[in-house]
């Protein structure tokens, strides 16, 4: 077969084929075909992740208050409204769910329990919880029978401040809406498609944060709770803790803050330091009073 260089010697043909292919390989992105972009179909066949469902997401109400005057009805099967339900001095765990929800809030309130369970704060000293159907076909039974459920579960009893309520859909949206709690009902499946989150609620019914997933983590929850309660409940050390972790946006977790721990650590060091002058002061001054 003839050479492709007839006059070039065999090192430098392959040399030039070499610098041929480099070439070829380092073809720019925007010349391929499509321009380089990978089909967007291609993307979320190869992600892990379910397609988004139209209608359903969070959009963060952060510091804005609740609808306090909604009215929703409790166990009991009695209309009240939702701010006398909200303690005045401790924070609130409010979720949106439904009590015939298949699985995702099950997942959800589960998750709920067994962290409450680990929180080290208890229910109904250090905080309370809420938690409102949005199918206003539940019924007040329904919700008593799962308000028992969750709280022999976690020990507690009957009188212990965790709501379960359902109400209309006028005021069950009029609540979501505040929350930014975005729903949608299917009907081919007869399912309501939700956002699987926790809002924390200061006591004044604001939103303070947004706990998402499945999946909680302990010490983002507790000092959710210690944060919207703002020094009321926990212990001091609790509060010291507190002062060494921020919250980050980026993330949604709460992070190690390196200012507050400085902070603690100079007030330590200035505690040491007026100690020991306090010590040699009153020896000193013991001294003086012997001679």
């Amino acid at each position: 077969m003839p050479s492709l260089f007839p006059h070039c010697s065999a090192r430098a043909a392959g040399l030039l084929a070499a610098l041929a292919l480099v070439l070829t390989s380092a073809t720019p992105a925007f010349a391929l075909p499509g321009g380089g972009k990978t089909p967007r179909a291609i993307v979320e066949a190869d992600s892990d992740l379910p397609p988004p469902v139209t209608g359903v997401d969070v959009e963060e109400h952060l510091g804005e208050p609740l609808p306090l005057e909604t009215r929703l009805v409790d166990s009991n099967g009695e209309e009240v409204r939702l701010g006398t339900l909200l303690s005045k001095t401790r924070p609130t765990l409010l979720t949106l769910v439904y009590y015939e929800c298949p699985m995702l809030c099950n997942l959800v309130i589960n998750e709920q329990v067994r962290v409450m369970r680990e929180l080290g704060l208890e229910l109904g000293k250090d905080y309370e919880a809420v938690t409102v159907s949005i199918d206003p076909k539940d019924t007040p039974a329904q919700s008593a029978e799962r308000r028992r459920k969750y709280l022999q579960s976690m020990g507690k009893p009957e009188t212990a401040p965790w709501h379960f309520l359902t109400g209309t859909d006028e005021n069950i949206h009029k609540l979501a809406d505040a929350v930014g709690f975005k729903y949608t009902y299917e009907p081919s499946t007869k399912q309501y498609a939700h956002p699987a989150v926790v809002t924390v609620l200061t006591p004044e019914g604001s939103i303070s944060r947004y706990l998402y997933g499945t999946s909680f983590d302990r010490k983002d929850v507790k000092l959710s709770l210690l944060e919207a309660a703002g020094g009321r409940v926990g212990t001091s050390v609790d509060r010291i803790v507190m002062s060494c972790f921020k919250y980050d946006t980026a993330t949604r977790r709460y992070g190690f803050y390196i200012f507050g721990f400085i902070r603690l650590g100079s007030l330590a060091v200035f505690g040491a330091l007026a100690t020991m002058l306090i010590y040699f002061w009153r020896r000193e001054l013991k001294k003086g009073a012997t001679t």
